[in-house]
Order: C-alpha cells, then structure tokens, then sequence
C-alpha cells in the first residue's frame, strides 16, 4: 500500500446497500489501496453483527485498510441535535480503531465566517489530535474555497484544515489559479471524480452531487487539470478519495462500479501525477 497517499474508494462510491466483507473485497479486486466508511457505513457493520474485531480481522484478511472516516455535520448549531452529536462520536472512535487522522466534514447551514469559525474552534477542541478535514461544496454554507479558507484560518486551530474535492469545485465555477501556497498548506486530502457539461439546477444541484457524477476523467471537467493544481501547489494529500457517486454506475454492479473508477483514476493520475502510482 501507498502509505503516504492512498488511492482510497470513498463510502458513497459503493452506496449503503452492501455487506462489509462484499464493499472490502470490491474495492481490493479493483485495485484499491484503502476504503472510506462513513459513520451510517460503519454502523451497517455492527448491525450485520460484526463486532470491531471482526472489522478489523475482515480487513486484515484482505489486505486492505479504512482510510477516510466521514462525515460530521450540523457542527455550527447552537442546539445540536443529540444524533449529531454522536455521529461525532462515533467518527472519533473510528478514526482510533483504523488509524485514521482526519475526519471529512460538511455543513450545510450558512452562518457568518466569525460564528462558522467559532464553531469549527470547539469541533477541533473536542476532536483533540484528529484533524477536521472541512469540505466546501457549492449548495452549502461553505460554498467555496473563499469561504472554507476564511473559517479555518479565522478558527485559529492547527487541526483545521480542508478538503477539496473535484465535482464540488468545478461546480463552485472556480478556477485553477486561485489555490495559493498559504491555503494548500491546509489542505489535508482530495476527493476526486468528474462531471457532465452542464449542471443541473441550482435547486437541486445536491441531487446530482448524490446521484449523478462520473469517474475521474471521463465527464467534461478536466479532473487532470484539478490534479495537476494540486500537484502543482505543494499538497501532499493524506488520501486520494475516488468519491463517484452515481446511481447509473452502482447499478452496473459493485465490483462493476469499483473496477469503473479505479481505471479511470489510474487513467487520471497516470496524465497528471504519475508518481502517486509508485508503491512504497
């Protein structure tokens, strides 16, 4: 395994409707290094009556790694809901059972940065040494890198960083020149995939982010030009996720859906940062 920058299948990819020993071997046959698993993914474990060992005995079996925990959100509410508040939880325990150092984090409120940033502060004090990996996507309150770069560095915590990801990017409209030296040094992982010519609208853009985006280079995009930005500004990211999350792709099949987008990312990284296919 890559243990620098692992080519990780994110827990969308492979949906929610598959067993934990049939989402690990997809990933390994495809030619994954690591798996992400969402809190919702982790509990679908337990309830297959999976204990943690036996997580963790599967993985070993494999060959193969957790290494992207997601997702925290509503972490900017005054009155947190108590199911928020152990989804959190939750993300923390898996973060020290598999290893794992940062979290993927969304917030779909809009609030101002100075209250945003407030918010973020106590996230990253109650996550104590995981790092708050915070997500800007284009239908949220932290639409784009502007705004996401303003309430982590207003935070002021060494544990709050970003997460740029390819579909939420071109679809925020922004370029490739703006990624500064300053805001890559707080970037802590990407999430690649690509996307159709035309967006759907505004109103329900988050149902094509849910349903509808395509592997890494093969929409109308440039996922290499994404990547080539990321090489280009210094990031050195703890994890490439491959986050394609289409009902069109997952119908194929889940080793089908695997196979898909680990080609096409190789493809992809091959172009544009060929080195990050050189095993360690």
């Amino acid at each position: 395994m890559s243990k620098m920058n692992p080519i990780t299948i994110s827990s969308w990819t492979l949906g929610d409707q598959c067993k934990f020993e049939e989402r690990v071997i997809a990933a390994k046959e495809a030619g994954y290094e690591g798996i992400g698993l969402r809190a919702e993914t982790y509990v679908d474990a337990l309830n297959e009556g999976l204990k943690d060992d036996d997580i963790l005995a599967i993985l070993e079996k494999h060959g193969m790694k957790v290494t992207e925990v997601e997702y925290i959100v509503q972490w900017a509410e005054d009155n947190r809901p108590y199911e928020q508040k152990y989804r959190e939880q939750l993300c923390f325990h898996m973060c020290d059972l598999f290893g794992v150092n940062h979290i993927n984090c969304g917030l779909m409120e809009n609030y101002s940065v100075e209250h945003t940033a407030q918010k973020l502060k106590e996230l990253c004090q109650r996550a104590g040494k995981y790092i708050i990996g915070v997500e800007p996507m284009p239908y949220s309150g932290i639409p784009n890198l502007e705004k996401g770069y303003a309430v982590v560095k207003t935070s002021g915590c060494d544990n709050a960083m970003l997460i740029l990801d390819t579909w939420h990017w071109v679809r925020a409209d922004q370029p490739y020149d703006i990624l500064t030296k300053e805001i890559a040094e707080k970037v802590i992982a990407i999430q690649i995939n690509d996307a159709y010519e035309r967006p759907y609208a505004k109103s329900i853009l988050r149902d094509e982010s849910m349903h509808d985006r395509l592997a890494p280079g093969t929409g109308a995009k440039d996922t290499v030009g994404f990547v080539k930005m990321i090489k280009e500004a210094g990031i050195n990211p703890k994890v490439i996720g491959v986050e394609v999350i289409s009902d069109g792709i997952l119908s194929k099949g889940l080793k089908e859906a695997a196979a898909h987008t680990y080609d096409n990312t190789v493809k992809v990284l091959q172009e544009a940062w060929p080195e990050m296919l050189e095993k360690c």
